[in-house]
């Protein structure tokens, strides 16, 4: 049953309350309209504002887009009036100062140059890149004519096959399938990071030339033939007679032959060919041996094998696909294999036997 309610009681109304409420809204309305932005005066202190974060250095603008047209980078008989990118291509062991001072005294125009080189990390491979480096720097600091368009070092990532870079120890024929399928390896390291969408020519030119004609690219492109190779030599003081003198030094530029052919028909699957040991006499024809004392250095010869002291390749040779096989390719390898390989895919070498460049004797 619910309970009845109690009467009303009204309580009495506390003006005082009314009047400090009053008050308090009044200062609330004057506190509000005298702090907008409108009331500060224009000479007045602002406090100081935050400047927004920098965007953090792990987060690069975004590059623009590149468009490249492979079918406008010429490749004439004329590199230097057609303004032809070259990109020269060095594997390095040891820096031999003579090998820079004849870089600097090419007559191709240094503007349209960029070098490259990769050396091994060891003790003579540190020592070379610290040299090498030192003339880099002076010679980019230096005058304008002699500086190169671009100079890119690189170091190996595996440790080089032989301990010693002597000659003799080079050219032993038990070390030359390790030496020189750990030069491929260099070499397409070098090749597949260096070459450039407006590059025109590759000169392959090693550490250890130190003569070849200023006109040397010049005078190689002017033959306009996909791969081309001069004749490498080697100066060096008679013994007996105290007179300087020259002998053939590079053996791997040749013209193959039936017995060759025969010979790798009987080898295993990983066997390769070397030239210029006697215990595998190949009887092919050697291009060092083609050379004439008076001969015309223009004369061109085929070839089927070629070596890489100094040899001048289209670009277009390298971006179809052909590298230096660091396996046995129809039993051949390194530069060798690099013509063969070329040849499959449609490039031919040729051999200029009266035209000289000089390997560094040790």
């Amino acid at each position: 049953m619910a309970r009845p309610l109690g009467p009303v009681r009204l309580r009495r109304t506390n003006y005082v309350t009314l009047f400090i409420g009053a008050i308090l809204c009044l200062f609330i309305i004057y506190f509000l309209s005298h702090t907008g932005p409108s009331s500060q005066p224009a000479n007045a202190i602002r406090p100081p504002t935050r400047k927004p974060a920098a965007k953090s250095s792990l987060i690069g603008e975004r590059p623009p887009v590149q468009r490249f047209n492979l079918n406008n980078v010429t490749i004439t008989s004329d590199p230097i009036g057609n303004r032809e990118a070259v990109l020269i291509l060095t594997p390095m062991a040891r820096f031999y100062q003579e090998y820079w001072d004849n870089l600097l005294k090419l007559q191709y125009p240094h503007d349209l140059i960029t070098l490259g080189f990769i050396l091994p990390k060891t003790k003579e491979g540190n020592a070379a890149t610290t040299a090498l480096q030192a003339q880099i720097t002076k010679t980019q600091k230096g005058s304008a004519k002699n500086r190169f368009r671009g100079v890119i070092i690189e170091r190996q990532d595996f440790d080089p096959p032989l301990s010693s870079q002597d000659e003799s120890e080079r050219h032993k024929m038990e070390n030359q399938k390790a030496r020189r399928a750990s030069m491929s390896r260099a070499r397409n390291s070098l090749l597949f990071t260096t070459l450039g969408a407006d590059t025109s020519w590759v000169l392959w030119l090693d550490s250890d030339i130190i003569e070849t004609p200023p006109t040397l690219i010049q005078d190689l492109a002017a033959h306009d033939k996909p791969l081309i190779v001069p004749n490498c030599y080697q100066r060096y003081i008679d013994s007996e007679t105290g007179k300087p003198v020259e002998r053939p030094y590079d053996f791997n530029s040749w013209q193959d032959s039936s017995t060759a052919q025969q010979i790798a028909a009987k080898m295993n699957q990983d066997d390769i060919i070397l030239e210029g040991y006697s215990e595998m006499a190949t009887y092919r024809a050697l291009m060092t041996y083609m050379f004439e004392p008076n001969g015309d250095k223009n004369m061109e010869v085929d070839l089927d094998g070629v070596g890489g002291t100094a040899l001048l390749v289209k670009a277009d040779v390298h971006r179809d696909g052909a590298m230096f096989p660091p396996f046995p390719f129809y039993h051949l390898i390194e530069t060798e294999g690099f013509a063969k390989m070329a040849r499959r895919l449609g490039w031919k070498a040729t051999g200029l036997p009266n035209y000289k460049v000089y390997h560094y004797n040790e």
